[in-house]
């Protein structure tokens, strides 16, 4: 990674966008502070002042990583403008999509190795986003009466795991499923349709 020099006024984006370029290429436990201070030719003592450990660091990754999730999701779930079901096919699909092209963003968004950083600002069915368009677009199926009437909580959990199932199965390589995940796709939007 190619060292540069920031000003200080700015320092605290720039760093958190080279933990997210970094991010893109190696592993989170591979992201350290002396990295980022590495990469931009500062001290470490100039990184503590905007971040004082790694959890700080990944605590504010997990917040902009999120954002970046929910934009992915949202444009299509909230756009009244797409047929509802065509809303759903193409919301699964950008979730899938979002995983393949950020790998570790998305295992540390959604990981076992910071889920207490994650359970401190997002609770399924209260502010996550994403989740809860899911969970609108079930209820707004359901007063049109294309999904059965049913808890929408829950059908969302089901059709979230399922999607996560197999975005996590894509990006950690099982089989050769990469390959074919679109056909897959069809495959599980087709099953959580009639299950709907």
């Amino acid at each position: 990674m190619k060292k540069q020099e920031y000003h200080h006024g700015n320092l605290k984006a720039k760093l958190l966008e080279i933990a997210f370029e970094f991010l893109s290429q190696n592993s989170t436990e591979k992201l350290t502070l002396k990295v980022l201070a590495d990469a931009t030719n500062t001290s470490r003592s100039a990184i503590y002042r905007h971040f004082n450990s790694k959890d700080d660091l990944i605590e504010h990754m997990i917040l902009e990583g999120f954002d970046k999730f929910d934009s992915a999701i949202l444009n299509v779930f909230d756009n009244k403008e797409i047929p509802i079901v065509q809303r759903f096919f193409e919301g699964s699909k950008a979730y899938i999509d979002f995983a393949i092209e950020n790998p570790n963003l998305f295992r540390l968004l959604f990981g076992k190795k910071y889920a207490h950083i994650r359970e401190e600002h997002y609770t399924i069915g209260e502010n996550c986003n994403g989740f809860n368009a899911l969970q609108q677009t079930i209820e707004e199926a359901q007063e049109l009466g294309i999904a059965k009437k049913s808890d929408s909580l829950t059908q969302a959990i089901v059709i979230w795991s399922s999607l996560h199932g197999l975005a996590t199965l894509i990006i950690d390589g099982f089989g050769d499923i990469e390959n074919s995940y679109e056909h897959l796709h069809k495959e599980l939007f087709q099953t959580l349709l009639v299950g709907l």
